[in-house]
């Protein structure tokens, strides 16, 4: 039997989508849930491809017209190999710079530096014209004298510098000053730039036959390809001739595993809000399964009831989606203001980027929303859909319609699946297995919540006061009503508690590293491997026999170049002498110095996954122009660099390079010798040296802070896992509540108070919220060996050991009880507010 079209298609108006206006606060916070999932990842992704693209714009900038670019590490290579590129008949023209980060001169800060790109200007107007842009003729002659520069917009602006300013940088210890003499085009190079003549920046910056780069255009019709290959012969080892975009691509990289994490940190938001939106439609449709009924007995077709059901999910999943959009492009822009590109990271200093409207970008995310909200609708109303009309009609039967969450099959094939799954290697570099195994774990943990709920419910005692006993009575009679509270609570608490762990994992192992490679008393840097600052020789000895000092070890860095698409790693120099403390935290076993065959070195962790080196395996490192071989000694823990880094002892390098000079100087004090008699010692020592000393304590808290940066946004992300754990609390609490008002109002008929009855409410939420609470805690701690174990070190290469924050765990587990007590009690509120008889009177 049918009714007509118009009167169906009221009657489905009122009854399907007329929830939504019965039921707008629970509408509002599953809104809210998609909101907040989507809003994380449009921001993390604007913020990364903004500065990303900013970042290849750049270079793109710097190459100008070049087919090709010769790279190596900030060590650089000699200038004659300029000679031998440009005399080539395939080469039309070939520009050859200095580029490295210059520290601003007074400040304590080693990372407030600028980029320094120094090329030959007259090579410069053939290759890159629009790196000068339409400068006058005078600040060219100006910066031909050598002790001139042209600043970006964004560096002048950063700087507090104009036309005719002073620019103070260090090199080596010393202060230069170079005057401004102009400014560069602000279509052209939006980062933190200084652009001055290459012989002037050799001279200044104590880099005489020393070049970084060299951009090649080649002549028309030659083939880049055989270019390059013919180019690679005249290059020494770790220099490589590779397309522009090669240095853009490596930084992309560099900073992918960073974005692609918090990527799937939002991911996992708007998973959660999945769990909302099913709670929400889970107990609803419960509470009009009569109507719908009613419904398919008026003529409706299941397809049609299930399109209507999910309608009124992608309602829901359409708001929150296009609030998400709108409020992550506002935090994108903060974040790019307050953050920068990196969101605290590192990866991209300097860069000065504004967020960049991708259409296709917005509404992919918009269409995620949606489809999240409806993957969350497509059960209930399958369900709903499903189940027979005549049996329907009946009153009680809620609890049979959620009779197949009690299937356990498919919880223990999800969790077999992630058990394969933490198996498999990384694709691409990034942890996919890992993120699906968390995926197949989350799922699999909800699945097998009704047989969790029924196991933990059963032993229970008796409790004597009639309240609590009516509430136990509630919850075991309805364990699939209680594994619909819970699930939002166990998704978004086991998040939150495994993010818990990982971080505080890392903290504690950060600090015990910490502990491990400061062995000194005091410690003083010029510069980083990359950078203009180093203590000369002369001054290394001036420094040793301070008195006070007993002892000083010397620290040469240097950025290497092993593999063009990779990122450059870390060469650093220091005594390896067996009386000396190696302040390596080690990982596995050490090989011992062999009487004949390649000196040791120690690489990273990073260095060994990177490149495959492993314990009494050989590698070649570039250095000094040609490849030089080395036995790896040992691994050992590296948080700092990600690209890796390679440790060899100083008196070889010195041998092989004849470079003298170092980065950093460990001090060891005389016994009593006080840090700060020491420091101003140094200070009439080195009058107008520019460096920074710090104590190991200093050093410590200095990593910590930065640690806690980085981790910003992932404490964010936490909590917005309480803050959608709540909502889910809510969601699915008041829609249980409202739809027990009449067995309230028989409740209120045989003498229960409203008191007794809100205690009652009290006592099942406290209940659901240690459940969820429980469960969340054991998958938690699941989630995180997998993050810490599986995540963690295919997307940074970096190990570490467990730690369990008991006390912050605590804290919160107690706050989410006392959150789901709180609002069982005040979501019966309006229940109990109704008067009994009218409450009960549909049963009479």
């Amino acid at each position: 039997m049918s009714v007509l079209p118009a009167g169906a298609a009221l009657l489905a108006r009122a009854t399907v989508l007329g929830a939504l206006a019965d039921n707008r606060a629970r509408a509002l916070l599953a809104v809210a849930g998609i909101a907040l999932g989507v809003a994380l990842g449009v921001a993390v992704h604007v913020i990364n491809r903004s500065a990303v693209n900013e970042f290849a714009r750049a270079a793109a900038t710097v190459s100008g017209s070049a087919d090709l670019t010769v790279r190596a590490g900030r060590a650089g290579f000699d200038e004659s190999v300029y000679a031998r590129i440009a005399r080539l008949p395939e080469v039309a023209a070939a520009s050859p710079a200095l580029e490295l980060d210059v520290r601003i001169a007074g400040r304590r800060d080693s990372r407030d530096t600028i980029r320094l790109l120094a090329p030959d200007l007259l090579r410069t107007l053939q290759v890159q014209p629009a790196l000068l842009g339409a400068q006058g003729i005078e600040p060219l002659l100006e910066l031909l004298a050598g002790d001139a520069v042209l600043l970006s917009p964004a560096a002048a602006q950063w700087l507090g510098l104009g036309i005719g300013g002073t620019l103070e940088l260090q090199a080596g210890t010393d202060r230069v000053s170079l005057r401004v003499a102009g400014l560069l085009p602000a279509d052209g190079y939006r980062q933190r730039l200084a652009v001055m003549d290459i012989a002037g920046a050799q001279w200044r910056l104590q880099r005489l036959g020393v070049i970084h780069r060299i951009d090649v255009r080649a002549r028309p019709g030659v083939d880049v390809a055989g270019l390059a290959q013919r180019l690679s012969a005249l290059l020494p080892a770790g220099a490589y001739a590779t397309r522009p975009d090669a240095e853009a691509q490596q930084a992309a990289g560099l900073s992918r595993s960073y974005r692609i994490n918090l990527d799937m940190l939002a991911l996992v938001a708007l998973f959660t809000g999945a769990f909302l939106v099913f709670s929400m439609q889970a107990v609803t449709v419960l509470k009009r399964r009569p109507q719908l009924a009613l419904l398919r007995v008026l003529g409706m077709s299941r397809r049609t009831l299930v399109a209507a059901l999910l309608g009124e999910a992608a309602l829901i999943g359409a708001l929150g989606a296009a609030l998400g959009v709108a409020l992550g492009w506002f935090a994108a822009a903060e974040g790019l203001k307050r953050l920068g590109g990196d969101l605290g990271a590192g990866y991209f200093e300097g860069v000065v980027a504004a967020p960049q409207l991708e259409p296709a970008l917005l509404a992919a995310f918009f269409a995620v929303g949606v489809a999240i909200a409806l993957a969350g609708a497509w059960l209930p109303a399958r369900e709903a859909a499903a189940a027979p009309p005549a049996v329907a009609l009946k009153p009680g039967d809620q609890e049979a319609a959620l009779s197949r969450l009690h299937r356990r099959w498919p919880g223990l094939l999800l969790f077999g699946a992630a058990a394969l799954l933490v198996q498999l290697p990384a694709l691409d570099g990034l942890p996919v297995a890992g993120y699906l195994a968390i995926a197949c774990m989350l799922l699999g943990a909800v699945a097998l919540l009704p047989v969790f709920v029924a196991a933990a419910l059963r032993p229970l005692p008796e409790p004597r006061a009639p309240f609590a006993q009516l509430a136990l009575m509630q919850l075991r009679g309805a364990p699939a009503h209680a594994t619909v509270s819970v699930a939002a609570i166990v998704v978004s608490f086991s998040l939150m508690v495994s993010m818990l762990i990982m971080i505080a994992s890392f903290r504690q192992s950060l600090g015990d590293w910490l502990a491990t490679v400061l062995p000194a008393d005091l410690y003083l840097r010029a510069g980083l491997p990359n950078q203009a600052g180093f203590f000369s020789a002369e001054e290394q000895q001036r420094i040793a026999h301070l008195p006070g000092v007993a002892r000083i070890e010397a620290v040469r860095g240097q950025s290497l170049l092993l593999a063009p698409n990779l990122p450059p790693v870390t060469l650093i120099a220091r005594s390896l002498d067996p009386a000396g403390p190696l302040a390596l935290p080690l990982i596995g076993s050490r090989v011992e110095p062999p009487a004949r065959g390649p000196p040791l070195a120690y690489v990273s962790e990073a260095f060994r996954d990177l490149y495959g080196a492993n314990t009494g395996g050989r590698i070649e490192l570039p250095v000094a122009g040609r490849r030089v071989p080395f036995t790896v000694a040992g691994i050992w823990r590296d948080y700092v660099r990600q690209s890796g880094a390679v440790l060899i002892d100083r008196a070889y390098y010195v041998e092989l390079t004849g470079d003298r000079l170092a980065n950093e100087v460990w001090l060891w004090l005389d016994p009593g010798a006080g840090a700060a008699r020491v420091e101003a010692a140094l200070r009439g020592l080195l009058p107008n040296a520019q460096f920074e000393m710090r104590e190991p304590a200093a050093l410590r808290a200095l990593s910590l802070a930065a640690f806690d940066r980085t981790f910003a946004i992932t404490y964010a992300l936490e909590a917005v896992a309480v803050l959608i754990g709540l909502f889910g609390v809510s969601v699915s609490f008041s829609a249980q509540v409202l739809a027990r008002r009449r067995d309230f109002g028989m409740l209120r008929h045989v003498g229960m108070t409203r008191a007794q009855i809100g205690a009652m409410l009290g006592v099942e939420g406290a209940a659901l919220g240690g459940l969820g609470v429980g469960c969340g805690l054991a998958l938690g701690a699941v989630v995180s060996l997998v993050l810490i174990h599986v995540i963690n070190r295919q997307s940074f290469h970096w190990s570490m050991d467990l730690h369990v924050p008991w006390l912050p765990l605590a804290a919160v587990a107690a706050v989410l009880v006392v959150a789901s007590t709180l609002t069982a009690v005040w979501s019966g509120r309006q229940a109990l507010g109704d008067d009994a008889v009218q409450a009960v009177k549909e049963d009479w």
